[in-house]
C-alpha cells in the first residue's frame, strides 16, 4: 500500500454509510416500538386520497404511464450529466491551458444530447407519447347470438355494491 490516503477516504465513506444506516434502523425500531397497533376496518382499507375506495384495488395501469416515467428518468439523468459539463465548460483556466479542450467538451456533449434526441424521436415515432386512446376494435365472432343482444348487454348499467370487511376476523387479532 504505497498510497494509504485512498483507504482513509474510503473508510470515511464506509463509516458515513454505516452511521446513516444505523440511524435509519434506529428510527424504524423506535417507530415500531412507540406506534399503537389497533387495526380497524377503516385502517385496513386501501387509501385513495381521502375518497371512499370503490371497486378492486387490483387494477392494471396503462403501459403508457411506464413509458412516460422511463422517458422522464432518461431526461432527468441527462440533466445530471449536463450540469457538471456546463460548469466545467465555462472555466477560463481550462480553456487557456488547452484551447482544444472547449471544442472537445462541446463535441462530446453534442454527441451525448444527439443520442438522447434519437431515442426521443424513436419513442415519439413509435407512438408511445400519444395520450389519445385509439378507437377500440370490436372483434368479430361467428356465434348464434345476434349482435343486438350484445349491444343491449353493453348498454346496461350495473350498481357497485358496498364492500364491508369481515369484522369477526379483525376482533381475533386484537
Amino acid at each position: 500500500m504505497s498510497n494509504p490516503s485512498q483507504v482513509t477516504e474510503f473508510g470515511k465513506i464506509l463509516l458515513f454509510l454505516i452511521t446513516g444506516s444505523v440511524f435509519v434502523l434506529i428510527a424504524f425500531f423506535t417507530a415500531r416500538l412507540l406506534s399503537p397497533r389497533k387495526p380497524t376496518p377503516e385502517k385496513l382499507l386501501s387509501y385513495e386520497c381521502g375518497e371512499e375506495p370503490t371497486g378492486s384495488s387490483w387494477i392494471q395501469f396503462n403501459p403508457r404511464f411506464y413509458v412516460i416515467a422511463l422517458v422522464f428518468l432518461l431526461f432527468d439523468v441527462e440533466m445530471v450529466f449536463i450540469f457538471p459539463w456546463s460548469t466545467i465548460y465555462a472555466q477560463q483556466p481550462l480553456l487557456t491551458a488547452e484551447p482544444a479542450w472547449g471544442w472537445l467538451c462541446l463535441t462530446e456533449m453534442m454527441i451525448f444530447v444527439g443520442i438522447l434526441l434519437l431515442g426521443l424521436i424513436y419513442v415519439w415515432k413509435k407512438g408511445d407519447l400519444e395520450w389519445v386512446k385509439p378507437a377500440p376494435i370490436t372483434p368479430e365472432v361467428k356465434t348464434g347470438i345476434p349482435p343486438a343482444a350484445y349491444d343491449r348487454l353493453n348498454q346496461q348499467t350495473y350498481q357497485v355494491r358496498k364492500f364491508d370487511a369481515p369484522v369477526k376476523e379483525l376482533e381475533h387479532e386484537r
